[in-house]
């Protein structure tokens, strides 16, 4: 069976990627089951720039197997598209969830509901071979509550309210979560294009 290493070791991102991708003929691996164990810098500007170097660098030690990377985060229209690439890292630590919601609610203070529109944005890039690379991007649209909603899901799921659904993710199952969400949404795409590989 052909592998899909998957640049990270996120446990929740890895768990979305794997259910979403499960029906394929293709084993899909963390960092961690492959055995690799390297920090990719992030110093691309956009989501998309960042998933491309995380996969090409994993691509090089990987054994001629398809690396598939995303960069994903959240964009809020009255922050001009903040914290954007610095989602992980909006309070100063990376993967503080808890300090970079805080900082978030610390920001939206106060704002009325039209200041509070926000999406969440995926962008992935899968490393076929050296002369294919696939690059798809999901989004969904949604606006941030003024207080933590929900125990499900990671990051700023708490806070990010679809009101379709009348609910945040964290108060989402997860496959509510995938049919809608950004990764979702971009594992979709993605998903068509695997099945051409097949």
């Amino acid at each position: 069976m052909r592998k899909i290493i998957v640049a990270s070791n996120n446990d929740y991102k890895i768990k979305e990627i794997k259910e979403i991708l499960s029906q394929l003929p293709f084993e899909v691996l963390s960092l961690k089951e492959a055995n690799i164990n390297i920090e990719v810098e992030e110093t691309g500007s956009t989501f998309l720039d960042n998933a491309y170097i995380k996969a090409n660098e994993i691509y090089k030690i990987a054994d001629r197997n398809m690396v598939l990377a995303d960069d994903s985060g959240l964009a809020v229209d009255s922050l001009n598209g903040a914290p954007g690439v610095f989602s992980a890292r909006f309070a100063g630590v990376h993967g503080n969830a808890k300090a970079n919601n805080e900082k978030l609610l610390y920001l939206l203070d106060g704002a009325k509901d039209k200041q509070r529109k926000a999406k969440f944005i995926c962008a992935m890039v899968l490393i076929v071979n050296e002369d294919e690379i696939i690059k798809v991007q999901g989004e969904v649209e949604g606006i941030i509550t003024a207080e933590f909603r929900g125990e499900e899901g990671f990051g700023y799921d708490p806070l990010f309210f679809v009101k379709e659904y009348k609910k945040t993710f964290a108060q989402m199952g997860s496959s509510e979560k995938n049919a809608i969400s950004h990764r979702g949404r971009a594992l979709e795409k993605l998903k068509s294009e695997l099945e051409k590989l097949v």
